[in-house]
């Protein structure tokens, strides 16, 4: 083998380690892998599983709330939501019928949420005003008329 073709295999692998190392950490250590989508529900009959069968916002601790949603032909339920500056908020959700997407612009929430499968993503609102959730997933005709908010106080 070459000398030059050893110094860049030698840069390759190198380089490749370095790229595998970086990903793990980011996955392992700060938590940024993709889902693994181990939580799986039954997309006929969510309106009666738990905890889909009442969405809305809930407390679950000091200065945290879960929100769970379900996504269905252009609307997002509940449709408006209202949480305190400062709070961590877990967005749990589930389709209903077909892939949607779950965007807040300005932030680095981003989502895509499938039927059969739970979708999970937390975020703390440190401003207060009013973030828009939009669809960024084509999901039909009524696709661009996919909108929320959500008010932070």
């Amino acid at each position: 083998m070459h000398r030059l073709e050893e110094i860049w295999m030698t840069v390759s692998v190198g380089i490749l380690i370095i790229f595998m190392a970086i990903v793990g950490y980011q996955t392992f250590s700060l938590g940024m892998g993709p889902p693994s989508h181990a939580e799986t529900i039954d997309p006929q009959k969510v309106e009666e599983t738990a905890p889909f069968d009442d969405p809305g916002v809930k407390k679950i601790g000091d200065n945290e709330y879960e929100v769970v949603m379900t996504l269905q032909s252009f609307a997002f339920n509940p449709s408006n939501i209202e949480v305190p500056a400062g709070a961590k908020v877990t967005f749990t959700m589930t389709a209903m019928d077909v892939t949607h997407g779950f965007q807040l612009p300005g932030t680095n929430i981003n989502a895509m949420v499938m039927p059969g499968h739970i979708q999970k993503i937390s975020h703390t609102f440190d401003e207060p005003g009013e973030y828009l959730i939009i669809c960024n997933e084509y999901c039909g005709v009524g696709h661009q008329a996919m909108s929320t908010t959500i008010t932070v106080k």
